[in-house]
């Protein structure tokens, strides 16, 4: 999926999107080889963890944090 499908999907903004990778809130995005966002199945799963905990009331921090944990294996 394409970052404009993913946001129309999850009704959040490209930005918002974009952001959470820069700050590892979800893991890198996979990209064609031309440089584009191609989400995959595993991204949008990270993507709706995301929405969900923030939903929640979880701040980003928190949610850095856990990717940094889940990336080390703890």
């Amino acid at each position: 999926m394409t970052i404009k499908e993913v946001s129309e999907k999850y009704g959040i903004s490209q930005d918002t999107l974009r952001y959470y990778e820069r700050v590892n809130v979800i893991p890198k995005v996979t990209r064609t080889s031309g440089g584009i966002r191609d989400y995959q199945e595993e991204d949008l799963r990270w993507v709706e963890l995301a929405l969900c905990m923030r939903n929640a009331g979880l701040p980003i921090e928190s949610l850095i944090e856990y990717q940094r944990l889940f990336r080390a294996g703890i």
